[in-house]
């Protein structure tokens, strides 16, 4: 058993809003900190699910400052100095880069690493620990940078795709190919012919490599961040006065996109990016002909509806392709096949002030 997967580091991305949960997912509490079904919070779940390969003192949290207390809140075991707070959003690239740094700073440039969304739902954690390991060892021998895929189960058109090149070979128990293409939300038909067409997987945002490929890949494709991670690996007070100087973007659009060498694997998780209510209903529980995630639900000549609502009863009656709810404070009900316009509702909510419930 090498090294590098025993000493695995994790970063994980816990900024987002999470606009597209509302009213669950709110500016102080987005969602990663709050529960879908009444148990473990989004970022408590990921956490949990890595720690037979990642312990919390190896494990770093990135988020913004209105989420901080938040996610602090939901991770007390957590190293205090393992918390990075950004200065401001810049994306994810930024982000990413600050991490690169303190890995580098405190386990150095061959230190092997992790990063993952907060807010996926995995089905099958021993494959994704499994898949981690011997990424992390195949990173560590190759030199190179790994992201994970999965094959799409329909054509989705709100995710990002990834074209699997040539076989690379294995690393492990994983079947690696290089790269051809990213593409960000295809129109339906590609998505189609995509699905059809097998050489395309669903981009799960898990990406593993070493410190010394990482600030490579940002020294080609963004000096700004890669003279950053040099100034904070040297002094991590310097933060705020290098942060501005970081490319705003995606470390996605910014660095993986053009990275030579990038390899991905295709792999079987359970995976779903619980980015909107029509996700998160592929998990629920399905009472009546719909899906529950809280709440008692009964339901008559009712379909395809998702409702969350803890501690209530909610009785549906002759209605199809409604997404129900409930807060303390505020209550959603809305059309499935308009979820696309909720963030035109959240303006006009986020104009009511700072009383508004956003």
């Amino acid at each position: 058993m090498s090294a590098a997967g025993d000493s695995l580091w994790a970063v994980i991305l816990a900024g987002g809003r999470g606009a597209r949960l509302w009213p669950l997912s709110r500016r102080r509490t987005p969602k990663q900190c709050v529960s879908l079904d009444g148990r473990s919070t989004m970022l408590q779940t990921t956490v949990a699910r890595i720690g037979p390969l990642v312990p919390p003192e190896r494990t770093l949290i990135l988020t913004g400052p209105d989420m901080a207390a938040a996610v602090a809140e939901q991770l007390p075991g957590l190293p205090p100095e393992n918390l990075l707070v950004e200065p401001s959003p810049r994306n994810t690239a930024p982000a990413i880069a600050w991490a690169i740094a303190e890995l580098w700073r405190r386990a150095g440039e061959r230190a092997p690493f992790a990063v993952l969304p907060s807010d996926h739902h995995i089905a099958d954690p021993a494959a994704l620990c499994a898949a981690l390991r011997d990424g992390a060892e195949g990173a560590a021998r190759s030199g190179g940078l790994l992201t994970l895929g999965v094959f799409p189960r329909g054509p989705e058109t709100g995710y990002g795709y990834i074209q699997m090149g040539p076989s690379a070979g294995s690393w492990g128990a994983l079947e690696v190919h290089e790269v051809a293409r990213f593409t960000e939300k295809p129109d339906l038909a590609r998505a189609e012919a995509w699905v059809a067409g097998g050489a395309h997987l669903w981009n799960a945002g898990v990406l593993v490599g070493t410190v010394q490929a990482a600030r490579r890949a940002y020294g080609d494709h963004l000096p700004g961040a890669a003279a950053a991670i040099d100034a904070l690996r040297a002094d991590p007070g310097a933060l705020r006065a290098v942060w501005p100087t970081m490319e705003a973007t995606s470390v996605d659009y910014g660095v993986l996109e053009r990275a030579a060498g990038l390899r991905v694997a295709p792999v079987h998780l359970g995976w779903s990016d619980l980015g909107t209510w029509a996700a998160v209903g592929e998990t629920a529980q399905e009472v009546d002909g719909v899906r529950v995630l809280a709440g008692q639900v009964v339901a008559e000549g009712a379909a395809r509806c998702l409702v969350r609502a803890p501690g209530k009863t909610v009785a549906l009656l002759g209605v199809d392709d409604l997404v129900v709810i409930d807060t303390p404070d505020a209550l959603l009900v809305m059309r499935a096949g308009r979820a696309g316009e909720l963030p035109l509702l959240l303006a006009r909510l986020d104009a009511l002030g700072p009383g508004g419930p956003t």
